[in-house]
């Protein structure tokens, strides 16, 4: 028993990184929890996994909406797509530009038009997206991955206006964050200690989906290494990629 316990949560691109670590602690605190992801979770801690590419949309768009016949408590949407590396606008190709828009972007809407009306049902319906600084800094060498997560931030900050009745809410880190897509981009024996955790957004994910009024509706929480948070809109994230002026 837990906190969460007779809810049904799902978790969109919750195999590994951030959505990993919130799907882990909402499992923890009781919930039935579902992830949805390409890849299937590198271990059996999970009560469910359903098999979703979000850059199939009508694939996604059935799977999705096969998940959403039943009751569902809230959502987490947490796929992304970085891009093969840094670089600059110029030298970015459409294919990539393509891949971070379905992936950042359309597939958050194909699981917002596939799960809204289920989640306007439940009692304390909860969208939570994972967001990122760069949402708010933008800077040289992630043109791309910028533009698409202001683009999703700004769809959730929509949502939230529209949506009298549910509690919309995006977390973002403080700074790095060890995860897989992040190791792959990193030389051998780096130095992650100052890097946050996929589980350092476990405390966030469960008091968000504990809140029984709407206290943080339409806000963006910064979460550091430790697991505290605070509003970005109280103190804005320091940009990971910007130079100072």
């Amino acid at each position: 028993m837990g906190p969460l316990t007779g809810r049904r949560m799902i978790v969109v691109g919750g195999s590994v990184g951030i959505g990993r670590g919130i799907a882990d602690a909402w499992a923890a605190a009781g919930a039935d929890v579902v992830v949805a992801s390409r890849n299937r979770p590198a271990d059996a801690a999970h009560p469910a996994w359903e098999p979703i590419d979000v850059t199939a949309p009508e694939q996604a768009a059935e799977r999705l909406a096969a998940l959403g016949a039943e009751r569902v408590d809230a959502v987490c949407y947490s796929a992304i797509y970085y891009g093969d590396k840094r670089a600059d606008f110029g030298d970015i190709g459409v294919a990539e530009w393509r891949r971070q828009l379905d992936v950042n972007v359309t597939g958050l809407w194909l699981t917002l038009q596939a799960l809204l009306p289920t989640l306007r049902a439940a009692e304390h319906g909860l969208v939570l997206g994972v967001s990122s600084e760069v949402a708010f800094n933008a800077g040289p060498g992630r043109s791309g991955y910028a533009a698409t997560k202001a683009a999703a931030k700004a769809l959730l900050d929509s949502i939230a206006q529209e949506e009298k009745g549910l509690h919309v809410v995006q977390v973002l880190p403080s700074g790095m964050v060890d995860t897989p897509g992040i190791r792959r981009r990193r030389p051998p024996g780096f130095d992650y200690s100052g890097y946050a955790r996929p589980d350092s957004f476990a405390r966030v994910a469960v008091e968000v989906a504990t809140m029984t009024g709407r206290e943080r509706h339409g806000d963006s929480l910064v979460v550091d290494e430790a697991g505290n948070w605070w509003s970005a809109y109280d103190r804005v994230p320091d940009s990971q990629s910007r130079v100072p002026a």
